[in-house]
């Protein structure tokens, strides 16, 4: 992976943390980044398991929806198991 690469990932999972926080609540940069960089791994399992695909305007902007629906699971999931 390059360094770009790395980069772009984790801005794509604090700006999805950040829109995540807003459904569920936050407690700052920290967690944004966990829990959106988790999200993009898990977002997109989610929705291929149900069947959903979109496309809203650039990649990027799909990308991080689906990031921040991938934040908002693993939130949800690990306060239900705390």
């Amino acid at each position: 992976m390059t360094l770009t690469a790395l980069l772009t990932m984790l801005a794509i999972g604090l700006v999805a943390g950040w829109l995540a926080s807003f459904i569920v609540g936050g407690r700052g940069l920290l967690s944004y980044l966990v829990s959106g960089v988790i999200g993009a791994f898990v977002g997109p399992v989610l929705l291929g398991a149900l069947g959903i695909s979109f496309s809203i305007g650039s990649p990027l902007v799909t990308q991080i929806l689906v990031s921040a629906i991938g934040a908002i699971v693993v939130v949800l999931i690990a306060r239900l198991v705390a």
